[in-house]
């Protein structure tokens, strides 16, 4: 199962919806789509659509997803590295009405770059990402959040 999030952002992302029916229509994707789309209005006859999941459910759909397509929000995006899952960020873009700027695209760019994920951009289609989707090794990813903890548990003790 491919498991695509578009979070909780109040912007429509039909772009990508569009992209993943299409691939679904064309048998380029064969596996089933489940798709959290959020405040992005949707029908489909080949895709699985939910608005909002609990917590819990999203738990689940990302420990039965064999690859996670997600919009590049922050939470989305780790929730799968956590879970050692192949991501393929597409970033919600200002310029499409997707967002209010392209921090998502700064993100995807550099998680990308550190090789944690794949990353939709203007050079690359999602059906190329997705070929390189089985092959693709990702870096194990360690959250800093540990270091930023100690930064302020020692600011505290210098106070």
């Amino acid at each position: 199962m491919i498991l695509v999030v578009l979070g909780t952002h109040e912007l429509p992302f039909t772009r990508l919806l569009n992209e993943v029916e299409r691939l679904k229509q064309s048998n380029i994707i064969t596996d089933d789509v489940v798709v959290q789309h959020g405040h992005t209005p949707y029908e489909s006859q080949h895709l699985i659509l939910k608005q909002f999941v609990s917590f819990d459910e999203m738990e689940l759909l990302y420990e039965q997803a064999r690859l996670i397509i997600t919009h590049a929000g922050t939470g989305s995006i780790i929730k799968g590295l956590k879970k050692e899952k192949c991501v393929i960020a597409c970033p919600r873009r200002a310029e499409y009405g997707e967002h209010n700027d392209d921090h998502q695209l700064q993100i995807a760019s550099a998680l990308n770059r550190q090789g944690h994920l794949l990353s939709l951009d203007e050079t690359t289609s999602l059906e190329t990402l997705l070929r390189q989707a089985d092959a693709f090794q990702p870096s194990p990813f360690q959250s800093g959040q540990g270091q930023i903890h100690q930064l302020i548990e020692n600011f505290i003790d210098e106070v």
